[in-house]
Parts: C-alpha cells; sequence; structure tokens
C-alpha cells in the first residue's frame, strides 16, 4: 500500500470512528433520563417554599432554569434559553440554579450562559421541584405553584418550534390559559442525571 492510501486509509478510519461516537452520544441523549430510586414526585399546582423566591416580584411568574455547565444537553440549549429571556424577561423573573460538583461563582455562570440573571447555588431547589435532570425548566405562577417542569424542547439543540415545550408553557401561563403542556415528551426529563452536588441550602 503506498503512503499516500495509507494515509487516506487512516483518515477515513479516524472519521469512522467520529460519526461513531457522535450517534452514540446522540443515541444516549434521547434515552429518558434515569428515575433516581429516592425520587419523590413534585404533583402540577404544588406551592414551592423556599428562601430563595420569597423577594422576587409578587406580580410576576417565577421560571427556574436548571443547569449543570458540564453537562452536553445543557450546552446546547444555551441559545434557546437566551432567546426566552430575550422574550419574556420584562414579564417573567428568570432565575439559573446550579447543579454542580464543581465550585462555579455566579459570574462564570452569567458569563458561560451571557445573561445578567440572578444566580442560585442552592440544590434543594431540585427535589422541592421535583427535578432529576438537566437541563429542566420550571414554571411557577405568581403565588409560586408549579405550573410546569419539563423539557425546553424535543430537539437536542432546540430547534424544533412545533416542540418548543417552555416556550408554550410561558405563553400559556401569560395569557391566562387553563390548559397545561401535557405531551409525554415534554414531561419526561431526557438530559444528564443530577450530579451529587454538595449541597449550599444556607
Amino acid at each position: 500500500m503506498s503512503r499516500q492510501g495509507f494515509v487516506i486509509g487512516w483518515l477515513l478510519a479516524l472519521l469512522a470512528a467520529v460519526g461513531s461516537l457522535f450517534w452514540y452520544q446522540d443515541w444516549l441523549y434521547q434515552l429518558p433520563t434515569p428515575l433516581p430510586s429516592v425520587y419523590k414526585p413534585v404533583p402540577v399546582g404544588t406551592r414551592i417554599q423556599a428562601p430563595q423566591l420569597v423577594n422576587l416580584p409578587a406580580d410576576k411568574p417565577v421560571f427556574l432554569h436548571f443547569f449543570n455547565p458540564d453537562c452536553p444537553c445543557s450546552r446546547f440549549n444555551q441559545p434557546h434559553i437566551k432567546a426566552l429571556v430575550g422574550q419574556f424577561g420584562r414579564q417573567v423573573s428568570f432565575l439559573v440554579v446550579v447543579l454542580s460538583t464543581k465550585a462555579y461563582s455566579p459570574q462564570q455562570i452569567r458569563h458561560q450562559l451571557g445573561l445578567d440573571l440572578p444566580v442560585l447555588l442552592h440544590t434543594s431547589l431540585a427535589s422541592l421541584c421535583g427535578v432529576y435532570a438537566t437541563p429542566q425548566a420550571v414554571l411557577l405562577d405568581t403565588r409560586h405553584r408549579l405550573y410546569y417542569r419539563g423539557n425546553y424542547n424535543r430537539s437536542r439543540y432546540c430547534t424544533d418550534e412545533r416542540t418548543s415545550y417552555a416556550k408554550r408553557a410561558l405563553s400559556s401561563l401569560l395569557a391566562n390559559q387553563t390548559g397545561r403542556v401535557a405531551d409525554a415528551r415534554a414531561l419526561t426529563a431526557y438530559g444528564c442525571s443530577l450530579p451529587a452536588c454538595p449541597r449550599h441550602d444556607d
């Protein structure tokens, strides 16, 4: 075999390996996130009582963006969360809830997201809201009752407007509509399991 043929063969093998890895990762994140054995469901309509929510504007719904900087799925949906903040930021209080085993400062998270939002390092909010994966969206009404908890989009990159679940929930709540997002793909968590985060609840 000539040297040129060897190089071409090596490059083709490398390309096939990269393609296989990408396919595997894509397939992996299309699977539902395993439900933790200690998971306690939190029904829609439950009032979420947490000190981190007390001083928020009383006339605005609350949107909690559960975010793990080390989760590929969380990184993929960053443009989408920026678009939601741009569209609904004046009507809704947006907060980022960081779930990670690593120590991130609020400034680091704001820089990574490109958003000037309050950043919470209070991991108890995940269990209070029934969240066990990232990224997840939680929407509370003005009385802090759970209105929506689920995925942002069916697409890994949040590009399918027809399944823009979090956006639909925001629009529905702001329009005072009683009908909620009920698609099973919206309410079954997909993404990264929560890491064993150190507690920051004081």
